[in-house]
């Protein structure tokens, strides 16, 4: 299984390096906010922001918006090797039905690790002051959380089968999971209803884990809580991409 899953890995890579538009432009979005939205935290106070401290709340969830749309928007991909009979050539070999989605999502991890470790690096000019080791922790959970939702994007382009109706769900579910985890302002700032709405979602625990760990805060009851959701929605999310190949498959 480990070899079958290197192999569709190392296809996915040869494919993302010959191409890495995509991965520039995944990158291009979050800067843009780091240069031009960032800036107007600086004389914001409470609500979770403290003035230049600021960064260690924004960056955090310019992070996991990586992770919402970078692995969000996977699908697209298997819809266009789909369309050129990749995946049933892929189908009719022995390889386990698990390792032909688990090495497409790895490629996902591997560039959103990536992007996220660029990023960090982009923002401390402006400020930024992380601890050393709680954002390399924030950046795994950030890139462990990209393999359960790239796996969803790709089960999902397997059920669509068309780009005009993957790219309207695809907005219609990451838009309000980006809104309601606190990304762009902690949901501290929020009035009650939509504090309790955003408790629904499993994202809003995960960016309170990774804005603590930035800030050093490595044994918190909110990083173990985060941590575990992340993991658990990962594994979930894992579980019916692999039931789903399979059942398409049988």
């Amino acid at each position: 299984m480990l070899t079958e899953t290197w192999v569709v890995f190392a296809r996915q890579m040869k494919q993302q390096l010959r191409n890495p538009v995509w991965v520039f432009f995944g990158l291009t979005q979050p800067i843009l906010y780091l240069v031009l939205f960032g800036p107007l935290l600086k004389n914001i106070s409470g609500g979770g922001f403290n003035g230049k401290n600021s960064w260690n709340v924004f960056v955090p969830g310019l992070l996991l918006q990586l992770a919402i749309f970078g692995a969000g928007f996977a699908g697209f991909g298997i819809i266009q090797e789909l369309r050129e009979g990749v995946v049933d050539r892929q189908r009719v070999t022995p390889a386990h039905r698990s390792s032909l989605i688990l090495g497409r999502t790895l490629t996902n991890v591997v560039t959103i690790g990536v992007q996220a470790v660029l990023l960090t690096l982009v923002a401390l000019p402006f400020g930024t002051r992380p601890a050393l080791v709680g954002s390399i922790i924030a950046i795994v959970v950030i890139a462990v959380l990209s393999l359960g939702m790239a796996a969803a994007s790709y089960t999902m382009g397997l059920i669509l089968k068309d780009e005009d109706s993957f790219a309207p769900m695809v907005q219609g579910v990451s838009l309000p999971l980006l809104l309601l985890s606190g990304v762009l302002l902690p949901m501290a700032a929020a009035p009650g209803w939509l504090r309790h709405i955003s408790q629904a979602n499993p994202l809003s625990y995960v960016i309170d884990a990774v804005r603590s760990l930035f800030v050093g805060d490595l044994s918190s009851t909110t990083v173990v809580k985060g941590a575990v959701i992340g993991l658990a929605v990962t594994v979930l999310l894992g579980w019916w991409a692999t039931r789903r190949f399979q059942r398409d498959s049988a």
